[in-house]
């Protein structure tokens, strides 16, 4: 349409039983658009709800046991694998119980082969280190 006065505007989106809506004010003159007001809300909450997604996903759980054999391990690697491709993180736990909580060598041990298979199949970054809690520890891994 061009530059046009903001009175002629209203008056053009009153004629047609429309709505101004502002695009943006950053420029001179403001840009703005004849429109429905609530479809444009629903576009712009559509449009941020798909942004979301994209960017971080959820965020899902690995829990790992004192016990758990090498066998196991790949199988949860493959698992977490699938996760990380879709986009999503993963929170690792593995939870301790009465003599198992004075062996943090051996449990840090069991992590650290579980974070090794898993860059097998995909690369991964800790976000963040190693957390020692009262049940066991945990950790957040994302993908490289």
């Amino acid at each position: 349409m061009g530059v046009v006065s903001l009175a002629e505007a209203l008056r053009m989106a009153q004629e047609q039983g429309l709505d101004l809506i502002q695009v943006t004010e950053k420029t001179s003159p403001p840009v703005c658009r004849l429109g429905d007001y609530g479809k444009y809300l629903y576009w712009l909450e559509k449009k941020r709800k798909s942004v979301k997604k994209q960017k971080g996903g959820e965020v899902k759980g690995i829990r790992l046991s004192f016990a758990i054999s090498r066998h196991d391990m790949e199988i949860r690697a493959r698992q977490a694998e699938k996760f990380l491709k879709e986009g999503n993180k993963i929170f690792l736990e593995m939870v301790l119980r009465g003599r198992e909580k004075s062996l943090a060598n051996v449990s840090k041990e069991k992590i650290s082969q579980f974070l090794e298979i898993l860059n097998g199949f995909i690369p991964v970054k800790a976000e963040g280190e190693l957390k020692r809690g009262p049940r066991g520890f945990t950790m957040i891994i994302s993908r490289n």
